[in-house]
């Protein structure tokens, strides 16, 4: 995603538009916990602020493939961002160290940054949450639920240490 930016430090265009729908490879996605990223629309512009510096305004939106938390098979989720900034803080901010500002400028890992910060911590499919989580003799329990035995003992090493 690199742009050719002489025209707009010549001041010859004030802005270059950015209009790309981009799909990751499986090897961008090593890593992370996405199965899949495709069709992923950027859409915004790149122009110079007044104090003649590049900022980047975009949107980026896709839907993302992850596993589902109980039954590991693959849910679509919806993300949208936007990002705007200065390019050169933005990639401060994620630790790219960008040198060349004065013929090209690449946005890949600033969309990548914000686009993995959308990740969720746990996703679970519609037909997830009608699989029984308990059986003969056993049940799935959260941290909600509270086992009284195991509450009980609890208790009474929490009264042990007070005292």
């Amino acid at each position: 995603m690199k742009f050719d930016i002489i025209r707009l430090n010549n001041n010859i265009e004030r802005s270059i538009p950015i209009d790309i729908t981009y799909s990751f490879s499986p090897d961008e996605l090593k890593g992370t916990d996405l199965l899949k990223l495709d069709n992923v629309k950027i859409s915004g512009e790149l122009f110079k602020n007044s104090l003649g510096n590049i900022e980047l305004g975009c949107t980026v939106e896709g839907v993302m493939q992850l596993p589902c938390a109980v039954t590991l098979k693959p849910v679509d989720v919806k993300f949208s961002c936007d990002i705007s900034g200065e390019v050169e803080t933005l990639l401060d901010e994620i630790g790219e160290n960008q040198t060349n500002f004065q013929n090209t400028i690449d946005i890949f890992p600033i969309i990548w940054e914000n686009i993995l910060m959308e990740i969720p911590t746990r996703v679970v499919s519609e037909e997830a949450k009608d699989i029984n989580l308990s059986g003969d003799g056993w049940s799935f329990t959260t941290e909600e639920k509270i086992n009284s035995p195991l509450s009980e003992l609890m208790d009474m090493i929490d009264d042990s240490e007070v005292k």
